[in-house]
């Protein structure tokens, strides 16, 4: 047992965050490169890492390097571990909006990103002008509902349904639209549910744990979408509906501002879709946190300027 502390005593902040790297990018170069460290010195700390796992961690196959299987266990938990030591060491006791340089973290798609993480992050300029916030896409860790991610993080902007964490803000609520084709001959004023049956679709989101409540609801109500094309962002949903004919599901406030610009229209869906209640979703060792307190202050001034 001594021996197995000292081994682990040996090994410091460097070397996890070597280990990261080495996990993401899956080559001593692109690891060098990440950290700015040179070739050496992360090739030193490989052959470190894999003496203390015992496991290669990085097999070469052909002309490139794939991760072990022990490797690819432990690639979430280093993020998980990278991610806790930076908030542990710039953690401040007080937040000063004037002075701070923190960096808040936040999981949203381009839709919460584009409604209210604008008017976020312009209040955040005039009254932070040091901090800033970073944007991180929304992945299958995030839809998991494993807690130990959303320590990782200052929170989530998702509607309900998705996830379900014991903290929340509503910030605004919206309406499902159907997006066509401005010039599409084949959809009139109104949409039918024989038109949701028998015309192409392009979705969000592959994972159907993703896909939105009304997605599924139509589906409930004997719709098989036959999907043409499918993409992790909202924003792109205008052009693939206008070149292929088809149509999308699509957030009113998101596609009001855009419909005209890009030669789409909006359509009412043919069946009563649940409406969309957007959130801020976080975990509660952030409750006390002085600074993630000003920041659900400021989340509550953006979502008031929403239209």
């Amino acid at each position: 047992m001594a021996s197995e502390s000292a081994e682990l005593h040996s090994l410091d902040n460097n070397h996890l965050h070597a280990l990261h790297a080495l996990l993401t990018e899956r080559t001593v170069t692109g690891a060098a490169l990440r950290l700015g460290r040179t070739q050496p010195t992360l090739s030193a700390a490989l052959a470190r890492l894999r003496r203390h796992f015992s496991d290669d961690l990085l097999t070469r196959v052909g002309n490139h390097y794939q991760l072990t299987p022990f490797a690819e266990q432990l690639r979430p938990l280093t993020s998980v571990a990278v991610a806790a030591v930076e908030r542990v060491f710039s953690a401040e006791s007080e937040f000063d909006p004037a002075s701070s340089g923190r960096v808040f973290t936040i999981v949203s798609s381009d839709y919460g990103i584009s409604v209210v993480g604008a008017h976020l992050v312009a209040l955040l300029e005039k009254r932070a002008p040091r901090a800033c916030v970073r944007f991180e896409p929304v992945t299958p860790e995030a839809l998991s509902r494993n807690p130990d991610f959303y320590r990782t993080m200052d929170g989530v902007f998702m509607p309900h349904g998705y996830i379900d964490l014991p903290r929340s803000m509503d910030l605004f609520e919206d309406q499902w639209i159907c997006l066509v084709a401005a010039d599409n001959p084949d959809v009139g004023d109104r949409l039918t549910m024989d038109d949701l049956h028998r015309l192409p679709w392009v979705a969000t989101f592959g994972d159907p744990f993703g896909r939105a409540p009304a997605w599924r609801q139509m589906e409930l109500l004997g719709v098989t979408p036959r999907v043409c094309a499918t993409a992790d962002s909202f924003l792109t949903m205008p052009q693939l509906v206008r070149r292929t004919g088809g149509l999308a599901l699509m957030q009113n406030k998101l596609a009001t501002g855009m419909a005209e610009a890009l030669d789409v229209r909006i359509v009412a869906c043919p069946f009563d879709a649940v409406p969309i209640v957007e959130a801020f979703w976080w975990h509660p060792m952030h409750d006390q946190d002085s600074g993630h307190v000003w920041l659900r202050g400021l989340l509550s001034e953006a979502s008031a300027l929403i239209t």
